[in-house]
């Protein structure tokens, strides 16, 4: 992976990381997040593959296109390493 997808990676993660903070134990919308990270919701739902996929992101996807997203608890481990 280059260093500018993971730098891509790290900021989706630091927003979640922020939001988990401000509210603990509660998913944020993908509208909130694409708005937050300032990523297009195409290019925030690949990114979010990944991170689902290392297992570090829970999402749920509603049917109407929209969804939640948190971190999952690996995902809380890693970036409380982080930040």
């Amino acid at each position: 992976m280059d260093d500018e997808v993971l730098a891509a990676l790290v900021g989706v993660l630091e927003q979640l990381w922020r939001s988990e903070r401000e509210r603990p134990g509660r998913a944020c919308s993908l509208a909130w997040l694409s708005k937050q990270s300032a990523r297009p919701m195409s290019v925030l739902r690949r990114q979010l593959v990944l991170l689902v996929e290392a297992g570090w992101v829970a999402q749920t996807l509603a049917e109407e296109g929209g969804g939640t997203v948190a971190l999952s608890y690996a995902g809380r481990q890693l970036c409380a390493s982080l930040f």
